[in-house]
C-alpha cells in the first residue's frame, strides 16, 4: 500500500494496482485525487517491474463525478489559469496498458476516466452517464471526445444530452465495455486478465497499444505507415529473438521487455 491520500496502490504479479479510496463520497474525483491518480500511473509506467496498469474503486461505486463543491464557486478564468486538466492530458501519454474495472456508478468525471482505460470490464449491475448537462454544464476531460470516438456522434450526442444513466449492459453492447461479470466476480476476472496481459512481451504489448491508438485518428494510409514502423522497431529487440527462437525450440518464452 502507499502513501497517498485519496488513492491505494500495490503490486501483484507485474500489475501496478490503483484503487479509488473516497468510499465515503463514491469515489468522487477533486483535483488532488486525479493528480495523485496520474502520479501513480507514471510511476508505474517508468517502473520497469510493472508491465499493466489496474484501475479499480473501492467501497460501493467506481466514481460517482467530478467533486461538485470544489467547482461550484469557479468562473472561466479561474478556470483556464488553473489549468485543471492539465494532469487529464498526462493521462492519455500513459504507454502501458490500463484495465479498468467498474462497479456500481460510473457517472461524469468518474466516466471519463473509465474512458481513460484501453480496455474496461464492468460489473452487471455497473451504471454510466454524463449528469453534466444537468448542472448547465458539459463533460470537460475528454468525455465528448472518447465516447464520440466509441461509439459515434449520434448515439454520444443522445446520451450526452439526456444526462441519464444507462445500464452496463447497454454499455457493453456499444462496445464501451469489453465483457460484463457477476458483481462478486468482477475483480477477480479483470486482476485474472490483467495478469496474464503481464506474462506478454512487453515492448510488443506497449507499441501495439501505440498503433491503435493511432488508428482511431490517422488516415488508413498513414495508419499502415505508423503500423510498420513499430512492426520493424520491434526486431530490434531482446524479446523478439526470444519469441521466435522459443517458438522454432517449441518452448515457453521468458520476455524481459528488453
Amino acid at each position: 500500500m502507499s502513501d497517498y491520500r485519496f488513492i491505494q496502490t500495490e503490486v501483484a504479479d507485474h500489475v501496478g494496482i490503483v484503487w479509488l479510496n473516497r468510499p465515503e463520497v463514491l469515489n468522487a474525483l477533486n483535483r488532488p485525487m486525479v493528480n495523485e491518480i496520474l502520479a501513480a500511473f507514471e510511476e508505474y509506467d517508468r517502473n520497469d517491474e510493472i508491465r499493466v496498469i489496474f484501475l479499480a474503486g473501492r467501497g460501493r461505486a467506481f466514481a460517482a463525478g467530478a467533486d461538485i463543491d470544489e467547482m461550484a464557486n469557479d468562473n472561466s478564468i479561474s478556470m483556464e489559469l488553473l489549468n485543471q486538466f492539465a494532469d487529464w492530458d498526462r493521462l492519455n501519454l500513459v504507454k502501458k496498458p490500463i484495465i479498468g474495472a467498474v462497479h456500481g456508478f460510473c457517472l461524469g468525471g468518474g466516466f471519463e476516466l473509465a474512458l481513460v482505460c484501453d480496455l474496461l470490464f464492468a460489473a452487471d449491475d455497473a451504471k454510466f452517464a454524463f449528469p453534466e448537462i444537468n448542472l448547465a454544464v458539459m463533460p470537460g476531460a475528454g468525455g465528448t471526445q472518447r465516447l464520440t470516438k466509441l461509439i459515434g456522434k449520434t448515439k454520444a450526442l443522445e446520451w450526452i444530452w439526456s444526462g441519464e444513466m444507462r445500464l452496463a449492459k447497454e454499455a457493453h453492447e456499444l462496445g464501451i465495455v469489453n465483457t460484463l461479470y457477476p458483481k462478486d466476480d468482477l475483480l477477480e476476472e479483470t486482476l485474472k486478465y490483467a495478469k496474464r496481459l503481464a506474462e506478454k512481451p512487453p515492448l510488443a504489448v506497449r507499441l501495439i497499444k501505440e498503433a491503435v491508438n493511432k488508428a482511431v485518428d490517422y488516415p488508413l494510409q498513414e495508419g499502415m505507415f505508423f503500423e510498420r514502423k513499430n512492426f520493424y522497431l520491434l526486431f530490434s529487440s531482446e524479446d523478439q529473438k526470444e519469441g521466435m527462437q522459443a517458438f522454432i525450440e517449441k518452448r515457453k518464452p521468458n520476455f524481459k521487455g528488453h
